[in-house]
Formats: C-alpha cells, sequence, structure tokens
C-alpha cells in the first residue's frame, strides 16, 4: 500500500508516519516545514523518523518532500508520481488565535491547499481520502457532549470556518466524484513532540523557567485532552475501512463520506490539567487568571459512539499518564 501523509512534520503527521512505516506501508511524506513554531522541532521530527526506520529495520519505503499544498502545480505532479492508495490530509495552518491575527495564512493552507489535495485524488481515483477536521467546529455548542450529528452553522474563530469549509468542500468531492472521504474531528491532540503553541506544552516550559503562566477564563474551561497514540490508533482503524455510499441524513444523497470524532470521551478541567503538569514536573505554577479569549469556548468533549460500535476504539490513556510521557520527551528534548 502507498500513502501520502501531508504536514508529516507536524505533531500528528510525525507520528502517524512512524505508524504507518511499522506497518509495512509506503509512505511519501510532504511539509512546507513553515515558521508558525519552531522550525527545528520540525526538522527534529523528520530526523527521528529516519532513526526510527533504522532502528526498527523498517522495510517499506519512505520520502520526505518539502512541498506547500497550496501549490496546485506541485501537488498535481506530485499525485501523478505517487500513486496513492489512501491519503492523509493533515497539513493545515493551526491555532484559533493565530488565525485573528494572520487570516490568510488559514485561507491559503485550509482551504486553496485541501482543494489541491481533493483534486489530485480526484484525478487519480485515490480510494480513500482521511483529512483532519477539529473539535473547533462546534464553536458554543450548547449541548454535551458533541456529537456529530450537532449543528455546527456558528464557527467563533476563522480557523473553525476553515475547519467547516473543509467538511462541506470533501463532501462535495466526495459526492460528485464518488471519492470515499473520512473526515475526523480531532479534540486537543497532546502529547511527546507536541506544538508549542498548544497550552501543556508553553505551561511545561513556563513553569520550567519559573515564569507566570495564563489561565483563561479564570480556569473554568474544560477540554477533552486527547493523547496522540490513541489518535494514531484511531486513524489506523479507520483508514481500513473507507465509508461506503450510505443515505445522508434528511437527503436523498448517497454519498461514501463520513465524519468521526476523535476524543477522549472524558473533558479535564483546567486546573487539574495543570495539576497534572506541576505533579509531572514537581514543581509549582505561578498562575495569572484571565477572561476568556477572543475565539476560545469554554468546553470541547466529544460523543466517540460512532467511532466505538463501528470500529471498536476506546481511547485508553489516562491525562496523568500522558503527560508524564510528554514531561519526560519535553526534558530530555531541551536538553538537546
Amino acid at each position: 500500500m502507498n500513502a501520502l501523509v501531508t504536514g508529516s512534520a507536524g505533531f500528528i503527521g510525525f507520528h502517524l508516519t512512524k505508524a504507518l512505516l511499522s506497518e509495512g506501508i509506503n509512505v511519501i511524506g510532504v511539509d512546507n516545514l513553515n515558521d508558525y513554531y519552531d522550525v527545528n522541532l520540525k526538522k527534529a521530527r523528520l530526523k527521528n523518523i529516519e532513526q526510527f526506520i533504522r532502528d526498527e529495520g523498517c522495510t517499506s519505503n519512505y520520502e520526505f518532500i518539502k512541498l506547500d499544498i497550496s501549490d496546485a502545480n506541485a501537488v498535481s505532479d506530485l499525485f501523478v508520481h505517487g500513486k496513492f492508495d489512501v491519503v492523509f490530509n493533515l497539513a493545515a495552518q493551526a491555532g484559533v488565535r493565530y488565525s485573528i491575527v494572520n487570516p490568510y495564512a488559514y485561507i491559503s493552507s485550509n482551504i486553496a491547499g485541501f482543494v489541491n489535495v481533493l483534486e489530485g485524488c480526484r484525478a487519480q481515483e485515490v480510494k480513500h481520502l482521511v483529512y483532519a477536521s477539529s473539535s473547533s467546529v462546534y464553536g458554543m455548542n450548547s449541548t454535551t457532549p458533541f456529537s456529530v450529528k450537532d449543528a455546527v452553522d456558528h464557527p467563533v474563530s476563522l480557523y473553525a470556518a476553515t475547519k467547516k469549509s473543509n467538511e462541506l468542500i470533501a463532501h462535495s468531492y466526495s459526492h460528485l466524484y464518488r471519492i470515499p472521504v473520512t473526515g475526523l474531528r480531532f479534540f486537543t491532540v497532546y502529547g511527546p513532540w507536541g506544538r508549542p503553541d498548544m497550552a501543556y506544552y508553553s505551561f511545561t516550559e513556563k513553569i520550567l523557567n519559573g515564569e507566570t503562566i495564563d489561565i483563561y477564563n479564570n480556569g473554568k474551561m474544560q477540554r477533552d485532552f486527547t493523547f496522540i497514540d490513541d489518535i494514531v490508533e484511531a486513524i489506523l482503524k479507520i483508514k481500513n475501512k473507507p465509508p461506503i455510499e450510505v443515505e445522508m441524513a434528511g437527503t436523498h444523497l448517497k454519498t461514501p463520506y463520513q465524519i468521526y470524532n476523535i476524543g477522549n470521551n472524558r473533558p479535564v478541567g483546567l486546573e487539574l490539567f495543570v495539576n497534572a503538569i506541576e505533579n509531572a514536573l514537581g514543581i509549582k505554577a505561578c498562575k495569572n487568571y484571565l477572561p476568556m479569549q477572543q475565539g476560545d469556548v469554554p468546553i470541547t468533549y466529544a460523543n466517540i459512539s460512532p467511532l466505538k460500535e463501528k470500529f471498536g476504539f476506546i481511547p485508553k490513556t489516562k491525562i496523568d499518564d500522558g503527560i508524564q510521557q510528554f514531561v519526560d520527551w519535553y526534558l530530555d528534548y531541551r536538553k538537546n
């Protein structure tokens, strides 16, 4: 099997690439290595993949290509030569708050870039496209846990709006060209090799440096933190079962398209989350309590029943264990 992973130097893409190689799948990974956060971390992930291949004796083929998915010609050429069976589109401009500062980056990568990938899948008749959506599409949803059946028509950030756009555009391509497509709404992914713009990463860094951490909404926030290993396990289960043509709710359309939540199904309060970091570090944090930030939401909480029923997926990692694994990695990475 030949797979394409876009955003392969990113957090989830990096872990997924290694998992695919372990299964004997040939992987081409692409990433534009932008400077939204420290490029050295992305390069370190790529080096780690190469070391992983040597250490594990992987027999599958792996190639990394520096490429921006917003470059339509480059993406077209990639698909012509790649002959991919499955495509994982994880490349995107991430971050809720940054979308307020730099909206054009989100339109370029998350919308134009995604359409380029869809065009490649259409032209080469890819057997299964799996793409990253986000729990941010739920916005200020007042019903918990969040279900894929809930309306998601009121995004509170541009980032969320681009992810909702991805879902609509992907559905259109799936219906028009019969491309089997699965969208994944990720819920606050964390773990080793994570993104420095995420709260758990910056909290750890600041606590170690003796700096004050900002606690928004006065600590009255809850997140469905999902450990990276659980995320990857779910993706691997999903990849082998492309959606069949099923009737879309409330329509007469039969389309090979499906969306799933991937979360831990157990929201954790921000204060408890910080306590887990403090315990892992053995250091108490200095805290600065602030009101809610623009574009943020008070709670995320995933209903993962469809994923359990179809794939037998049950997240295994408790927050204390996951944070300990992240802190252990971070302390080791910081030494280098």
